[in-house]
C-alpha cells in the first residue's frame, strides 16, 4: 500500500474512533498506526512464504508498539487498537471490518488445538480492555465484549458478553455496539446476587409465617 494513502486512511479511522486526537499529525504517534502498517507489510511476506522475514518485521513492531500481531492473522478494514499495550493477536485469528480492541486484549489459542486455533471476529466488534478471546471460536457481527471478560465459546450476532467465563447478555434485542462506553455494561454476576437476595427474603418471610402459625397452634392446644 502507498504510504500516503495509508496515512490518509488511518487518519480517518483514528479520528472517527478516538476523540483524543487533535490534529492529523498526531496519527504518526499512535502505536496502532505503526503496528498495523508493519503488519500489512509482514502479512504480504507471510502469504508469499517468507515466514522468517515476516516474523522479524512483526517482532520489531511488537517491541516498539506493545502490539503483537502475528503476520499470519487476517485483518479487515477500519481496524483500531486504542492505546494497545499488551495486545496479542494470534496466527490464525481472523478480524472483520470496523473492529476495535482496547489495551491488554488477547485473541489467542487454548494450547490444545492445531490448525485454526484462534478466534474469528465479525464486523463492528468491540473488545474491551483486558478481555481474552480464546480458541477457534466465532464472535458474530455487532458484538461487544466487556472489559476483563474471558470468552471461550461462540457468540452470535448483536450480543454483549461480560464476565469470567463470558456470558451473553441480551438487552431488548438492541445493538449495543454503537455505544463504545466500556463501563455501562450489564453485570450478570450482580444480577444473580440480586436474585439470590430476593429469594432469601421470600424464604425468611415464609419461615416467619410458619413459625407464627406453629406458635398459634401450640397456644391453642395449651388452652384446650
Amino acid at each position: 500500500m502507498n504510504f500516503l494513502k495509508y496515512v490518509k486512511q488511518e487518519t480517518e479511522v483514528i479520528r472517527q474512533k478516538d476523540p483524543a486526537i487533535k490534529s492529523n499529525w498526531e496519527v504518526l504517534l499512535y502505536p496502532t498506526f505503526w503496528a498495523l502498517y508493519h503488519y500489512r507489510r509482514a502479512h504480504k511476506l507471510y502469504e508469499k512464504g517468507h515466514f522468517y522475514r515476516a516474523r522479524k518485521i512483526s517482532q520489531r513492531a511488537a517491541r516498539k508498539t506493545g502490539i503483537e500481531i502475528h503476520p499470519g492473522a487476517v485483518i479487515g478494514e477500519g481496524f483500531f487498537v486504542d492505546h494497545g499495550h499488551g495486545v496479542v493477536i494470534g496466527e490464525t485469528a481472523i478480524i472483520g471490518n470496523n473492529v476495535t480492541l482496547y489495551q491488554g486484549v488477547t485473541l489467542g489459542g487454548t494450547g490444545k488445538e492445531h490448525g485454526k486455533r484462534h478466534p474469528t471476529l465479525g464486523d463492528n466488534v468491540m473488545v474491551g480492555a483486558g478481555a481474552k478471546v480464546l480458541g477457534n471460536i466465532k464472535i458474530g457481527n455487532d458484538c461487544k465484549i466487556g472489559a476483563g471478560s474471558v470468552v471461550v465459546r461462540d457468540v452470535p450476532d448483536d450480543c454483549t458478553v461480560v464476565g469470567i467465563p463470558g456470558k451473553i447478555v441480551v438487552q431488548d434485542c438492541k445493538r449495543l455496539i454503537e455505544n463504545l462506553d466500556q463501563v455501562t455494561l450489564p453485570d450478570p454476576v450482580a444480577a444473580e446476587f440480586c436474585k439470590l437476595k430476593d429469594e432469601n427474603e421470600r424464604i425468611l418471610k415464609r419461615i416467619s409465617k410458619l413459625e407464627k402459625q406453629v406458635a398459634e397452634n401450640r397456644d391453642h392446644m395449651i388452652i384446650n
